[in-house]
């Protein structure tokens, strides 16, 4: 059964072990639809430099290669055999504050499908 938030954006919250500028840590919020994020990768928002983050546990991410100003995700989310990059554009202001939640301005809504064509043509 897919999860739905209705009206509800994908967000970002700054976990309380981030020290900035040298450590962020972040938990995701209201992932919906039938998905897995496998990869979220950090930079300063109008820049193409960027960073890989970790899956620290669950849901919460981490890097210590922190951008300065304000940051960018782009995140890859898999629903079955299928994945597509999602980008989150401006998400963290340039002075964000740890335990504060971000609207990322993106929503994730994936179904799984099968991923596998049918083995037949269904002629016996």
């Amino acid at each position: 059964m897919p999860c739905e938030y209705k009206n509800q954006n994908l967000a970002v919250r700054v976990e309380e072990s981030s020290q900035k500028p040298y450590y962020l840590a972040i938990k995701l919020l209201y992932q919906g639809g039938q998905t897995e994020i496998v990869a979220i990768d950090v930079a300063q928002v109008g820049s193409s430099n960027w960073s890989f983050m970790t899956r620290n546990y669950g849901a919460v991410w981490d890097t210590s290669r922190v951008p300065n100003g304000a940051l960018q995700f782009r995140i890859v989310v898999t629903s079955g055999y299928d994945g597509k990059w999602v980008w989150a554009k401006n998400v963290l202001p340039a002075d964000w504050k740890i335990g504060v939640i971000y609207d990322s301005g993106v929503q994730i809504t994936d179904i799984a499908q099968e991923g596998c064509s049918p083995c037949d043509d269904g002629n016996w």
